[in-house]
């Protein structure tokens, strides 16, 4: 179990073909703050249908979309 699992249920239970969010709201989500492990588990996501699209670092907003 990772320490984004709450945010992979979040996602899924979305159900959204496509959705943004910012760090700030996978910080709530997750209980901790967005850091670079991240990008090691986000392929964990693919198991609940969903990938990474995007990371901006600028905006601080993660895009996500289903995984077809």
């Amino acid at each position: 179990m990772s320490k984004y699992n709450k945010l992979w249920k979040y996602i899924e239970s979305c159900g959204k073909e496509q959705f943004v969010l910012t760090f700030e709201e996978i910080n709530s989500i997750v209980g901790v703050p967005l850091d670079h492990s991240f990008l090691k588990y986000k392929k964990e996501l693919l198991e609940y249908g969903y990938k990474v699209e995007k990371i901006s670092m600028k905006e601080k907003k993660v895009s996500f979309m289903k995984n077809k």
